[in-house]
């Protein structure tokens, strides 16, 4: 954790002395530091906002105005509709069962125009088609979706996310000729995420044995995925004419853009900078979101209990899914409590100066999530407050 004086806690402190917690911030200059950060590893391939990493629809629609971005990946269908009345391109990134969101949908031309749904299987296909059957609708756009996990040697084994049940170029292809031949559907894209490679940090501080492993990994993962990735969009090319093939993440920008198949990358994660992603060897994002909360008690001179604090982040439990205490210094959660719904205590020499009413100033582990628990996020620059921007939450909207 950097020092007060190396990290933004005095200037966001400063800014936000009329604020009462708890409040999120967003640093505007971090945020478009690591915009153009983002924009540099990508090397002058698009990159594709992944929504579900902001959750802030100001923060989306400003980014997309810059070059570099273009066009947004959902989360959810009804996110997407609600997107795609501003955004012309929004892709679903996962398969939906939503049937209500399926018909708006399907009564809407704009909307099918904009939107792309994923689909890794015929059962899907099906879906839609008793929602909307193809005579009643306009052509629903759709993306197939490529298993990127790697299978590695034993004890790793199978490497990655469980999405999509096809691997192979032949899996595909044997879906996409069916998508193809179906009336009142029309095969747009590929996409394939690297979550092994993406989403696993590879620096994590006094673990040097297993950061080589996760980084050998990783490389051998990427060089499987290239020629795999490629195999597949060259046997789709005799099926379909595809616009984008969308690969990757914050975190394998640079690996993945070297694939000549993949013509557009995702990313989100790095904008926003959650303190996971601190432990990456490829890139440092700046700090752009933290959030606030009180001290309501102090039980003894070396601890404190702030309000509130259990913002935990989905995966598998762990203490790096847990809010990184970042200001005052000095100051750890209690083993047997840990980050709590109503409360959670802090203790360390960092306690003995703190007082009911100050401030403790923490960062989520991931991104997007924080936006679930705050309405607004403050937008600071230097010192100033210079915005307000609502979340989805904020706007009332609650997706997933």
């Amino acid at each position: 954790m950097k020092g007060w004086n190396d990290g933004p806690w005095k200037r966001w402190t400063a800014a936000t002395q009329a604020e009462d917690p708890p409040y999120a911030v967003l640093d505007r200059a971090a945020l478009l530091a690591n915009a153009d950060d983002l924009i540099r590893r990508a090397g002058g391939t698009p990159i594709r906002l992944a929504s579900k990493s902001l959750r802030v629809r100001g923060v989306l629609e400003e980014l997309l105005g810059r070059p570099g971005f273009a066009g947004v990946l959902a989360y959810t269908l009804p996110e997407a509709l609600w997107l795609a009345e501003t955004c012309p391109d929004v892709v679903v990134g996962y398969p939906t069962a939503d049937r209500r969101a399926l018909a708006a949908l399907a009564a809407s031309g704009t909307a099918c125009a904009r939107v792309t749904l994923m689909v890794d299987a015929v059962a899907q296909l099906d879906l839609i088609d008793a929602v909307a059957p193809p005579g009643t609708r306009p052509e629903i756009r759709v993306c197939l979706e490529l298993d990127a996990a790697w299978h590695g040697p034993r004890p790793l084994g199978r490497v990655g996310a469980w999405r999509s049940p096809l691997r192979t170029p032949a899996e595909v292809t044997a879906l996409a000729e069916q998508v193809v031949a179906r009336p009142g559907f029309r095969l747009v894209g590929l996409m394939a995420y690297e979550a092994q490679i993406a989403g696993v940090a590879d620096r994590v501080r006094g673990q040097r044995a297993s950061n080589r492993v996760i980084a050998w990994m990783k490389e051998r993962s990427a060089a499987e995925l290239a020629e795999r990735r490629a195999a597949t969009v060259a046997a789709l090319g005799a099926v379909a004419d595809l616009e984008f093939v969308n690969g990757g993440g914050t975190g394998s920008l640079e690996t993945t853009t070297l694939e000549g198949a993949v013509t557009e990358v995702a990313a989100g994660s790095g904008l926003f900078a959650g303190h996971y992603f601190d432990s990456y060897a490829a890139f440092t994002p700046r700090t752009a979101t933290g959030f606030a909360l009180s001290v309501v008690r102090k039980p003894r001179r070396d601890c404190v209990t702030v309000l509130g604090g259990g913002w935990i982040a989905s995966g598998p439990p762990g203490d790096d899914r847990l809010p990184l205490v970042a200001y005052p210094p000095s100051l750890r959660m209690l083993h047997r409590e840990g980050a709590g719904e109503v409360q959670t205590p802090l203790q360390g020499e960092g306690a003995l100066s703190l007082r009911v009413g100050d401030r403790v100033w923490f960062r989520h582990a991931k991104s997007g999530e924080l936006s679930e628990h705050v309405r607004e996020f403050v937008v600071v620059d230097g010192t100033s407050v210079v915005d307000r921007l609502p979340t989805y939450r904020g706007e009332g909207k609650a997706f997933l």
